[in-house]
């Protein structure tokens, strides 16, 4: 009988839930489900051993300044599984802080640097007179996706060559208000300011569900 049970890992769901983000993997656990499969959850916290490749879908979600300095101290720990999952295309979904922790650093409102995982090359720069709040549209290689945007990190490339964005802005600011761009996308890697939660969206529920499905089917026949 074929695995019909696709495993989540939630990283620091306890810490990193600022915004609701909770509300995708909730989504994604309904998309699966309407196509024949179960889920489990593992939320990943502070000490937690953690492998991504025993899992079908990883999820990192946002956090306050606070919260991301203290899962800042914790992650380095998963650096590098993650970084391999990520660079094998694995799917993984980066909200927000879980976003920006993926890059090279943080720099905060009290100009402390936070320290990234630096699996891909891009920087986070927290700018006091520049909040980006309000609703959010943009072009994705998917169709147009709506969320919602709250955030004074400003989002930047370090090698255009590398990444590309995850949508062109037709409203809202995306990773900042020079770019014109939102989110990230490396292989199955994806990363957003998107809440609201962005799932909602059915385009990037199919997307991400495909994903996931996919690499299960090639992690079952591992084993």
């Amino acid at each position: 009988m074929a695995d019909k049970t696709i495993k989540i890992a939630y990283l620091y769901e306890d810490l990193m839930n600022t915004y609701g983000d909770s509300g995708d993997v909730k989504i994604i656990q309904f998309w699966l489900k309407k196509q024949g499969y179960s889920s489990q959850v593992a939320n990943i916290s502070l000490g937690d051993p953690f492998n991504a490749f025993d899992y079908d879908f990883v999820f990192f979600g946002g956090g306050q300044d606070f919260e991301q300095t203290v899962v800042a101290k914790d992650l380095p720990r998963h650096k590098e599984t993650l970084s391999a999952y990520i660079k094998a295309g694995r799917p993984m979904l980066g909200v927000c802080g879980g976003y920006q922790l993926v890059g090279t650093y943080y720099k905060t409102n009290s100009e402390v640097t936070i320290k990234g995982l630096d699996i891909l090359p891009f920087h986070t720069v927290f700018k006091a007179d520049k909040r980006m709040i309000g609703d959010t549209r943009y072009l994705s290689e998917w169709g147009e996706v709506t969320a919602f945007e709250n955030h004074s990190g400003q989002t930047y490339f370090d090698d255009q060559d590398l990444l590309e964005p995850l949508g062109k802005m037709i409203a809202g600011y995306g990773n900042n208000p020079q770019d014109g761009v939102e989110g990230l996308r490396y292989r199955n890697f994806i990363g957003t300011y998107s809440h609201g939660p962005l799932l909602k969206n059915r385009n990037m529920a199919t997307a991400i569900s495909k994903m996931i499905l996919s690499w299960h089917e090639e992690r079952i026949s591992t084993k």
